[in-house]
């Protein structure tokens, strides 16, 4: 799809663990070229095939204690005994370039981000957020006993921590209910392309030159 010369979008995804962010994250990637995925930080070790630089930065304890204590996070959790964080310069730089930017974040994640933005006269224009809530706990729960990566104690805490979340949607500009991954996907697209058409984003410039190109 074709749009105006409009300012790049800060787009920050977020769900319970286990709520498909990071599929839908992957979709909206390979559907929109023009959007690049912000590689966050994390100390834990890497998995089965994942590269460093391209899946995450992965960073020693005390690297990342030395980032995080110089500001550098604009974002920062632990996540079950692992640190994750999102450096404010991956976003930045790319913003800066004219790309649009995605990143997939727990719910204390985008109220930092959020704090941030507010203050910042790149990140603040550009952010969006959207949350993808899930019918019901029961539903949640199958997805991460089918998922069948965690503990019976891991889901529980899981569980437990959903609920949390799940009443702190209200702080988010979207609210997406979760269905199928494709109805996630068409979603969250329908999203990013209403945002991507803001008159507000395109400049008054761009704008006048548009209108102007009719004679």
């Amino acid at each position: 799809m074709k749009f105006l010369n409009s300012k790049p979008i800060f787009l920050v995804v977020s769900a319970p663990s286990g709520g498909g962010k990071t599929t839908v994250c992957n979709e909206l990637l390979a559907a929109n070229s023009g959007l690049q995925r912000a590689i966050t930080c994390t100390t834990r070790a890497p998995r089965t095939g994942e590269v460093n630089g391209k899946d995450y930065y992965f960073l020693s304890q005390e690297e990342f204690g030395a980032r995080r204590a110089a500001g550098e996070f604009i974002e920062w959790a632990n996540v079950y005994g692992n640190l994750y964080g999102t450096l404010k310069s991956e976003i930045i730089t790319r913003l800066e370039a004219g790309s649009d930017v995605i990143v997939s974040v727990d719910v204390q994640g985008v109220e930092s981000i959020s704090r941030l933005a507010a203050e910042d006269p790149v990140l603040g224009p550009s952010l969006v957020s959207f949350f993808i809530a899930l019918p019901s706990l029961e539903s949640l729960q199958e997805r991460l006993r089918k998922r069948a990566t965690d503990s019976e104690e891991v889901i529980q805490r899981r569980l437990e921590t959903a609920r949390a979340e799940m009443r702190s949607c209200r702080g988010f500009d979207y609210i997406l209910l979760s269905g199928s991954i494709k109805e996630d996907y068409r979603r969250a697209q329908a999203i990013f392309w209403a945002e991507k058409m803001k008159r507000s984003r395109v400049s008054p410039a761009e704008l006048e030159r548009f209108i102007a190109s009719f004679g």
